[in-house]
């Protein structure tokens, strides 16, 4: 019998005998202290961002569920559970991002298992980016739906790590590097006031307006220490007032500009036109180094490449003319994509919009929310 279900054994005997709930009956056996951060994660169900990171070569984590959602790309409405993962597992599946097959099994397990554990410790292992706090608030708001007490929750987060000069992620660390993150102020037990946080976010995000979102990105939280910076950074994915861009789309048509001036191109030849080109591969890069958290994968990156390609008024041009832009795609600014990026046309008000932000639908060409560059928050226009 493993050290593990052995003390769980002992836990669910005392519980037997005295009536006590699992929490307590924990903690009288650890003697009414706080238990050791390594008796914590070894009882543990440890939640991460994907099994890129190490976690089992650290001999810390025995039991670990992966969150495998982008939740900043598709709808996140504010429905029910059940409701929710139909809604994200057809979403993925439509944009051929399960790249697993897993489809609803993936929601289904992972809920499962947090579930089944709300009588157990949680370890949470997350970034400080984007993708990554968008899945800790959803984490935090479930254990908070489910009552698991705050004490009964370690956060692992960080944003960056000595010795790497652009920080990408938990999956650059060995298990060595990992086992030491307990030991750091990147690990705290949560408290009341960060799950209460968190489940607000949350809400925040999933509502059908964004005007919680501002709330939110102003909050400080020596807990939560990146989730401010991240909102902030979700708000500006709103079309500007400035030319109707989202920041990723700015800094892609501005990536295609500079790569060509700077002769990373190549020439497209006859089928897109005269002139060079360069690659989407080249252009994804140079956009995600502008990033001061990169948080954007590759294929979504194509994809919001892909609409500016098929607008009515194209901002890009791609050749092979008519394919989906992949990486080794050739893609130069148009005429149009030129004035969008200088300020001199509204990407909006030429194109339209069709997307998904949290639980918001933009759609159209007369947008009330904008992320106003001037004031540098979100604005609900007339």
């Amino acid at each position: 019998m493993t050290k593990q279900a052995d003390f769980k054994r002992r836990v669910r005997a005392r519980m037997a005998k005295t009536g006590e709930s699992y929490a307590i009956a924990r903690r009288r056996l650890l003697g009414d202290q706080p238990a050791p951060i390594e008796d914590r994660l070894a009882v543990a169900l440890h939640i991460s961002n994907g099994d890129g990171t190490d976690l089992p070569g650290t001999g810390l984590a025995r039991h670990i569920v992966y969150w495998r959602d982008v939740l900043h790309e598709g709808p996140v409405p504010a429905v029910g559970r059940e409701e929710l993962r139909r809604v994200r597992a057809a979403f993925l599946t439509g944009a051929h991002a399960d790249d697993r097959s897993e489809g609803m099994r993936m929601f289904l397990g992972r809920d499962a298992a947090v579930e089944a554990n709300r009588e157990g410790e949680y370890v949470l292992w997350f970034e400080a980016d984007l993708y990554d706090q968008l899945q800790i608030v959803e984490i935090l708001a479930r254990l908070a739906e489910l009552e698991v007490p705050a004490e009964r929750i370690t956060l692992i987060c960080i944003g960056e790590h000595a010795g790497i000069a652009r920080f990408g992620g938990l999956g650059q660390l060995s298990p060595e590097q990992l086992r030491e993150l307990p030991a750091t102020n990147a690990c705290a037990t949560l408290t009341p006031a960060a799950l209460e946080l968190a489940t607000r976010a949350w809400a925040a995000f999933r509502a059908p307006t964004p005007d919680g979102l501002p709330a939110i990105a102003a909050t400080r939280s020596g807990e939560l220490r990146f989730l401010g910076e991240a909102f902030e950074r979700l708000g500006r994915e709103y079309p500007s007032t400035r030319d109707g861009l989202s920041l990723t789309e700015r800094r892609i048509l501005a990536a295609t500009a500079d790569a060509t001036q700077a002769g990373a191109g190549a020439d497209v030849g006859d089928a897109a036109g005269a002139g060079q080109g360069v690659t989407a591969g080249e252009v994804f890069v140079r956009a995600a180094a502008r990033e001061a958290r990169p948080y954007l994968g590759d294929s979504w990156c194509f994809a919001a490449m892909d609409r500016l390609a098929r607008a009515p008024h194209p901002l890009l041009d791609v050749h092979p003319a008519g394919t989906p832009v992949e990486r080794d795609s050739l893609l130069r600014l148009t005429a149009t994509g030129a004035r969008v990026l200088a300020g001199e046309a509204d990407h909006v008000e030429l194109n339209g919009v069709d997307r998904w932000i949290g639980g918001v639908h933009l759609t159209g060409r007369d947008v009330r929310w904008r992320w106003d560059e001037g004031r540098e928050t979100l604005t609900t226009g007339g």
